[in-house]
């Protein structure tokens, strides 16, 4: 419990560090772990066999209960910078869900530091380069708005040729159905599993869509991410 206890510290401090002012920020940092007690859905990726990396090539959509996942939105264009990709552009209203070109966009496999499968954004290198592992960008599209989410995030792999060359950051922004943005939260990646959570700064069902980028040198591994879905009235 301490070593959780710390660990949230940690990443609280590297939010209060590196989030943009509070004032411009509708959307803000928020524990995982209270997040899992109140939401009731979640993305595994377990609907697919596990495979060793480099697993699965995904060049269409990928869809979880309630959720779409892809490389970016409509609007948004994927910008190589060596191996890794960034997103340029503002996404079009209303937010619509764009995949990365052939062996350019997604992939799943087993992965050991979570012990599951996970998701892996792939960059420029493409499909199934060692050099493309999670070097690319991710975009969440909810079926209903949301109030809070969250997602687990694994950093500090080896490079391609096996050596460790440290952590980099990881960049959340959010959108909502129209396409504006209502924040950007930036945080530092510590090795192995980081937790990340986020609310509303006023409880509104606003998040329709999140992007994900980082600059880590060995790429990034995605799971668990935390959702709701909306309560059907019978």
């Amino acid at each position: 419990m301490r070593r959780w206890r710390a660990r949230g510290l940690l990443a609280l401090a590297a939010w209060l560090a590196l989030a943009a002012p509070a004032a411009a920020q509708q959307v803000v940092a928020a524990d995982y772990r209270q997040l899992m007690v109140q939401l009731g859905e979640r993305a595994d990726f377990e609907r697919l066999p596990p495979r060793r990396e480099p697993g699965f090539n995904l060049d269409a959509p990928y869809r979880e209960r309630g959720l779409w996942i892809g490389e970016r939105f409509a609007g948004q264009q994927a910008v190589a910078e060596g191996p890794r990709e960034r997103l340029s552009g503002t996404p079009a209203a209303p937010l619509r869900l764009r995949t990365g070109s052939q062996r350019r966009n997604l992939s799943v496999a087993f992965h050991r530091g979570f012990g599951s499968n996970a998701l892996f954004p792939l960059g420029a290198d493409g499909f199934p380069r060692l050099t493309a592992r999670g070097e690319g960008a991710v975009a969440l599209l909810f079926d209903s708005g949301q109030r809070a989410v969250g997602v687990r995030v694994h950093s500090g792999y080896p490079s391609p040729l096996g050596n460790r060359t440290g952590t980099g950051r990881v960049i959340f922004t959010f959108y909502d159905r129209a396409g504006r943005a209502l924040g950007r939260l930036e945080a530092k990646l510590h090795e192995g599993i980081n937790e990340f959570g986020f609310r509303t700064a006023g409880s509104a069902p606003d998040i329709a869509g999140i992007t994900i980028e980082n600059t880590d040198p060995g790429g990034i591994a995605i799971d668990d991410i935390i959702y709701s879905l909306p309560l059907l009235l019978g």
